[in-house]
């Protein structure tokens, strides 16, 4: 049910009071306007959440970027979080992961056409990207930014794993909130991530109704879908390795904020799962490495390993992988899926306010658009969402 992974620690909530009273003085701080938030003339798009740990941001923008990169330039900011660099780094083919963190180096090698740059100053990566008038760019995409003020997105995207629902959370340290659940009166667009498959229409009904929304904010669901498994080391694991998963001895390696979803959908489909799970962003250590061949070698046969893209992404560069890991090791790539027959209605949400915001004359009046020449004129004005408007 929803909800089901979060446990509060009673004895903490004192100081989830005073933790809370400084991000409330914060925000107060950006809303009368002492701290500044600024706009662009570019279409600007926050994913983000206020809850640590993994509400599955990387395949949500992801998705973003795939109904938006055939028909437009579009450039992805993150911090770039455990890189080795500093400052602002836009990222080519051949950046290394050290240089931009693990997950912005996942979205360059999976999609190459996109611009990808890090910097822990948001509005600096963007004033420079959008001032290269060699490589114009149409949209931007904010990775994990909804407590990033300074930014003023036109869309900006909440993201609450239906396991870890905000209104049954507590502030830091005693919960997982980074700030008051208020914070999601912010959001234009929350969705609901890791959804069950089998969620029943009065679960849909009882969560929208408990989320409390305001009438200007839209409201999705959606669940993950894994793809079929691909190995990490091509050209030593072969194929037959994977037939009959069911009847596979399954180690699930893993250093990511949230592994028990994966853990639990995947028990059906094995006969066991050894878990190794690590935190999030973990860099393997020898020792790591070591734990990994031992145990592996110590499990029963037919067995397999599986990882995630993001952990596959820092294994490939680590030395002293034993031969049968690397023959065994398979990465699970992971989409996310619109549940409520609700991708149609996202996907024009996203793209008509791109549209209708970009400098692009091209986007700005698509083939399908009949009204007059001037109806989408946008000039030089900073645009916001309309749903506050409709």
């Amino acid at each position: 049910m929803e909800g089901d992974f979060i446990k509060i620690n009673e004895w903490l909530l004192p100081l989830s009071w005073f933790y809370g009273l400084g991000v409330k003085f914060r925000n107060f701080l950006f809303e009368v306007g002492i701290l500044k938030s600024h706009a662009y003339k570019v279409p600007v798009i926050s994913v983000g959440n206020i809850t640590v740990g993994g509400t599955g941001k990387t395949p949500h923008v992801e998705y973003l970027i795939r109904i938006m990169q055939d028909n437009m330039r579009v450039a992805v900011v993150s911090r770039g979080y455990k890189r080795k660099s500093k400052g602002f780094v836009q990222a080519d083919a051949n950046t290394p992961m050290s240089m931009i963190g693990d997950e912005p180096y996942q979205m360059k090698q999976k999609f190459p056409n996109i611009t990808m740059a890090v910097d822990s100053k948001r509005c600096r990566a963007i004033e420079l990207l959008t001032n290269d008038n060699k490589n114009p760019i149409d949209a931007i995409l904010l990775d994990d930014a909804f407590q990033h003020r300074h930014v003023k997105p036109g869309i900006n995207i909440l993201l609450v794993d239906y396991h870890r629902l905000i209104i049954y959370d507590k502030l830091l340290p005693a919960g997982r909130l980074r700030e008051p659940m208020k914070g999601k009166n912010r959001a234009d667009i929350v969705i609901v991530t890791k959804c069950p498959k089998e969620l029943k229409p009065m679960e849909f009904r009882v969560i929208t109704k408990a989320m409390s929304l305001f009438p200007y904010q839209k409201l999705y669901f959606t669940t993950l879908k894994y793809e079929a498994l691909r190995p990490v080391f091509p050209k030593e694991c072969p194929a037959e390795t994977v037939s009959q998963l069911d009847k596979q001895n399954v180690l699930l390696l893993t250093g990511i904020a949230s592994p028990r979803q994966m853990s639990e959908d995947l028990k059906s489909q094995v006969r066991s799962i050894t878990p190794m799970t690590f935190s999030d962003h973990h860099d393997f250590k020898p020792k790591d490495i070591r734990k990994l061949n031992e145990t592996f070698e110590a499990m029963n046969e037919p067995k397999l390993i599986i990882t995630t893209e993001k952990d596959a992404t820092r294994l490939t560069t680590k030395e002293g992988l034993s031969e049968e890991v690397r023959k065994h090791l398979y990465v699970m790539p992971i989409r996310i899926h619109f549940m409520q027959d609700q991708e149609e209605s996202f996907n024009q949400n996203i793209l008509g306010y791109v549209r209708k915001n970009s400098r692009n004359s091209i986007l700005v009046k698509p083939k399908d658009d009949h009204k007059p020449k001037d109806s989408n004129s946008t000039g030089n004005r900073p645009r916001t969402i309309s749903f506050r408007n409709n």
